[in-house]
């Protein structure tokens, strides 16, 4: 039986990035971005509110998918899907996408005045630290892909052997216990944290979502304890506003002990909440379902072009917000509706028929 909440969350995480993204460029702790306005406290105690279980949730639903796929699928078949939905379009979309968006903050930082083509040797020459934030080579948001696609292969010989092997008893797990992961998680956050992306911690829990949130005695768990987690989330989500700056600066092991912590009770919420609420579909959900993978890859792109000509011509901010979001959701919608009806580009970026 399909798990359409788990469809629900990944989809609905993946639309959050409209205004997450149109808020980053608006951020005021500091954090640079391809275009960039003026501080707003409020969209940045928005990424604050959300950026400590947003790509950990999608890591761990990318976890328990897996654990669906293969056991529908052989481990040759696995590694064949993933190529072509991950590998390919990553290649893809670095290649084809992600230059418009450092061709704009070329523009917007650099005072770059050449052609879009001509960015292209920019893109590929140019010392950066990765993020293209001010021109250079980067993945931009396609990291998550990449991340995806070498942690999809390592955890391939652990998803066999448990597939083949004893299964963990989780049924044993009390809900103090499923808590206490997060220290797994804070322990793996140190192996290969490349600009505060870390492959262990993200390993971590794909794992984890491979082996124990996948499991329906697990999902039944969180359920059952939604509110609990979900009161809780809220609370330490407000302290973590509250305090960041203070604890971030002067305790951060402990500090970094605390995010994770609230990450992941934030996964165990949101997990019980769409267990309880978001198991459905309809027309709506079909459609975002199979839409949200190349949402995830279109709409940085068209965001970063939406917001530099908007920054440029509409000086009220809440206006240059609205715009920003609903202007990048319609083309990243048409490019979607227009690229998934040709052959060749559902093949570049993992459309679905």
């Amino acid at each position: 039986m399909r798990k359409y909440f788990i469809d629900n969350l990944r989809w609905i995480s993946i639309l959050l990035l409209f205004p997450y993204h149109t808020s980053m460029i608006y951020n005021n702790f500091g954090e640079n971005f391809y275009v960039k306005g003026e501080g707003v406290s409020l969209l940045s105690n928005f990424i604050r509110i959300c950026s400590p279980c947003f790509m950990p949730l999608l890591f761990s639903i990318a976890g328990i998918s897996s654990y669906y796929a293969l056991n529908r699928r052989t481990p040759k078949q696995y590694i064949e899907e993933r190529v072509w939905k991950l590998f390919i379009p990553l290649i893809s979309g670095i290649l084809l996408l992600v230059p418009m968006q450092t061709f704009y903050a070329e523009k917007f930082h650099n005072g770059y005045n050449g052609g879009y083509f001509n960015q292209y040797i920019l893109f590929f020459i140019k010392e950066t630290d990765l993020t293209g934030y001010t021109g250079g080579f980067t993945p931009a948001q396609l990291w998550f892909i990449l991340y995806l696609f070498i942690i999809s292969l390592i955890a391939l010989p652990i998803a066999i052997k448990y597939n083949n092997g004893r299964k963990v008893p989780v049924y044993k797990l009390s809900l103090l216990k499923i808590l206490l992961m997060f220290l797994i998680i804070w322990l793996m956050s140190f192996i290969l944290n490349i600009g505060g992306k870390s492959i262990g911690e993200y390993f971590a829990l794909f794992i984890i979502g491979y082996i124990m949130l996948s499991q329906d005695i697990i999902q039944e768990k969180l359920d059952e304890n939604r509110w609990y987690l979900f009161i809780a989330f809220i609370l330490i989500t407000i302290l973590n506003l509250l305090f960041e700056n203070l604890w971030y600066h002067s305790f951060k092991i402990a500090y970094s002990i605390f995010r994770r912590f609230l990450s992941w009770i934030g996964i165990l919420a949101i997990m019980g909440m769409g267990k309880h609420y978001l198991d459905f579909h309809n027309k709506i959900t079909n459609y975002f379902i199979k839409a949200a993978f190349p949402i995830y890859v279109f709409h940085q792109s068209w965001l970063i072009l939406v917001a530099y000509y908007t920054l440029n011509t509409i000086s009220f901010i809440p206006l240059q917000v609205i715009v920003i979001m609903v202007g990048s959701f319609i083309l990243t919608i048409i490019t979607y509706e227009v690229f998934r009806r040709i052959s060749f580009t559902r093949l570049l970026f993992g459309i679905k028929k």
